[in-house]
């Protein structure tokens, strides 16, 4: 779906980007409360709702790394999605994906800067434990790929069009 104007995809960005943060932060705020730290309870013979500290990135990498390369990490991250966004913001499904990836990143770093580390819950086998907004930002990662393609496929078949006659 393509924005009617630039306003509408950065609202659209920024009102997915609210709904992220939000998702994230209460499913995190009932995990804590409700499952001590360490603790594993079965939902599913597949599925296991755990309590755990990552202090890394996405699935634990860089989990031995400081606190500021990771924020820096984040960071970067997020501005290069946002520059990407600002050039051309009128891709299609561009601002589903940016506001998927920004509200995930904001989601793990508020937990990051309140206390050092993000938490996950959501645990399948021989898989790192992760959290919704993991979940977001790899969705986010995947339809931001197929909205760059689409975007480059449109401008291939546009440019190898004839030119109107004068």
């Amino acid at each position: 779906m393509r924005p009617a104007t630039r306003a509408a995809a950065w609202g659209g960005a920024l009102a997915v980007a609210a709904i992220v943060v939000t998702i994230d932060q209460v499913t995190k705020a009932a995990v804590s409360a409700g499952i001590d730290r360490g603790e594993r309870i079965e939902v599913l013979p597949f599925l296991d709702l755990v309590h755990v500290l990552n202090r890394g990135v996405a699935f634990g990498f860089l989990g031995g790394g400081s606190k500021g390369l990771v924020i820096a990490i984040t960071l970067a991250a997020l501005g290069a999605v946002l520059v990407w966004f600002a050039l051309d913001v009128r891709r299609p499904w561009a601002w589903l994906a940016v506001g998927m990836l920004i509200g995930g990143a904001v989601g793990n770093l508020a937990d990051r800067v309140r206390q050092d580390a993000v938490v996950d819950f959501i645990d399948f086998p021989a898989w790192p434990s992760f959290n919704f907004a993991d979940i977001f930002i790899s969705v986010g990662a995947g339809v931001l790929v197929l909205a760059a393609v689409s975007a480059a496929a449109r401008e291939d078949r546009e440019g190898a069009r004839p030119a109107a006659p004068p």
